[in-house]
Formats: C-alpha cells, structure tokens, sequence
C-alpha cells in the first residue's frame, strides 16, 4: 500500500473524496477509459465502485496513482489579480 504519515499526499484523503474527486473532474466515461475496470464502465456509482475498490487492492492502487497525477490538474487555478482601479 502507501506509507502513512503527513508527508504522504494521500495522508487524510478517503478513498471516496478520491473517487468523488475524479469522477467530478474526468466524468465516469472517461474514467473507465483511464482505468477500464467494470464498476467504472457499466452502471457506475460511489458506491459500487467503493465496494470494489476496497476489496481489490490492485484496483485501488491504480485510482490512487490517478489521483496523484491528476492532482495539479484538479487544484482550483489562482484568481487573475486585476486591478481594481
């Protein structure tokens, strides 16, 4: 698995705010493409796929890898500063 502690950047982060976190940002469709595995592809849901994912560590290794290389790409982008007057 992944090395527990504070400088791990999965270090408080649930399996569910992961997947919901991906899912609001690839979609299911495009999600099951990344990861073709059926609880992604067909009648997808939080919670079929939680129910799968806790029980096969090979899957859930590979959403947690996603989620490490989607996560600049999931950060809210800084506001310009414009000026105001």
């Amino acid at each position: 698995m992944h090395a527990a502690g504070p400088n791990n950047p999965l270090h408080g982060i649930t399996l569910e705010k992961m997947l919901v976190q991906l899912e609001a940002h690839y979609g299911w469709e495009m999600l099951g493409g990344i990861i073709p595995i059926n609880c992604f592809q067909f009648h997808p849901s939080i919670k079929s796929s939680l129910t799968f994912l806790r029980r096969m560590p090979w899957a859930r290794a590979k959403v947690e890898a996603l989620y490490l290389d989607s996560l600049p790409d999931m950060q809210p982008k800084p506001e310009d500063a414009s000026p105001s007057d």
